[in-house]
């Protein structure tokens, strides 16, 4: 009878230890239905559920459409944002519900496979051979595939590591990554906007991409009903920490001549930020040069021109770039130079 007793103690107190994390866990969940005023659009259910879950803004980028029922793509329920495709796959098990679209490919590129004396001869933390597309994904690529949701979020590598548009990149079949060396916050690796070029590319079905106001609540999909916050918002656009990077035109320049500096902040979300005071220093070996750049728009950005003042060449010249929100700041380097 003492052991029954016991036994029936330990099951009670299991139960009200799991009550309690479900309690607490519907508590910390986010509402079914989330508004991105910054774009002017919904995102709900499951798609809203897969982009907690897998990376946010740092992998999807803003929302750049409401969901709808797509014919050019068999008729399914998808939703675009910056970087991605989402699709819905309602006969599949979740959490494979919700899947990417193969945005790479269907923009076309092509790349040759891998060398023989590129493959490696075991796959290990460094290098991992693809035979289904026939690449490689080497060192900081490879983390982080394998840090960020691997084939589900960026499908088989199309191409080889390689050097475009002044950045070591690699595409995936969903993705191209572009490495950020100069980044001293946050991640090194940044993520195209393949939504952004894919629309630009092919456009949409509808004028699905076309902001709605907040009132402009979207009919459910999926399974079940939504729910909304509307006071939630104000609070999610409290400022609390800024991030800024920076990057240049140009890595290896003239000695004269002219350099373009491009800056994006964001906040501690990874929104960008808007009306955010940037200034800049130019540091050569033996002299100062302040530019003055534009407040950033409302994706985050902003650039400037300025002339590239004489200097010894091989010598690298660092450009300190400081911005400013509020009483909030944050700072980054990078650097180019000069040789001809």
């Amino acid at each position: 009878m003492q052991r029954t007793r016991s036994i029936l103690t330990m099951m009670l107190a299991a139960a009200l230890l799991v009550a309690g994390v479900a309690a607490t866990d519907a508590q910390t969940t986010q509402s079914d239905c989330r508004y991105f005023h910054e774009t002017g659009h919904w995102v709900c259910g499951e798609f809203l559920e897969f982009f907690n879950a897998r990376g946010g803004l740092e992998i999807f980028g803003y929302p750049l459409t409401e969901a709808f029922d797509d014919r050019t793509h068999a008729g399914l329920h998808v939703q675009y944002f910056q970087r991605v495709r989402m699709e819905w796959h309602p006969g599949n098990p979740a959490p494979h519900d919700v899947q990417l679209g193969l945005l790479v490919d269907e923009l076309g590129y092509e790349f040759p496979p891998a060398q023989p004396d590129q493959i490696p001869s075991s796959n290990g933390p460094l290098r991992h051979y693809f035979p289904e597309t026939q690449h490689v994904v080497s060192y900081g690529f490879l983390d982080y595939f394998r840090e960020h949701g691997g084939l589900d979020i960026f499908g088989y590598p199309r191409s080889e590591f390689m050097y475009e548009g002044g950045r070591i990149v690699q595409y995936f079949q969903r993705a191209r990554m572009a490495w950020h060396p100069e980044s001293s916050t946050g991640s090194q690796m940044r993520l195209a906007n393949l939504g952004e070029i894919y629309i630009e590319e092919f456009g949409l079905p509808g004028n699905y991409d076309d902001p709605v106001p907040r009132s402009n609540r979207p009919k459910e999909f999926g399974t079940g009903a939504y729910t909304f916050t509307e006071e939630g918002a104000a609070a999610d656009q409290v400022v609390t920490r800024l991030t800024v990077n920076a990057s240049v035109g140009s890595t290896v320049t003239g000695r004269r001549g002219t350099q373009t500096l491009f800056v994006y902040v964001n906040d501690q979300q990874q929104r960008p930020l808007e009306n955010a005071a940037v200034t800049v220093l130019v540091r050569y070996p033996s002299r100062r040069q302040s530019i003055e750049l534009d407040a950033t728009d409302h994706t985050g950005f902003t650039k400037g021109e300025f002339d590239i003042l004489p200097t010894p060449p091989g010598k690298y010249v660092v450009i300190d770039v400081t911005a400013s929100y509020q009483d909030l700041g944050a700072t980054t380097q990078t650097f180019f130079l000069p040789w001809w």
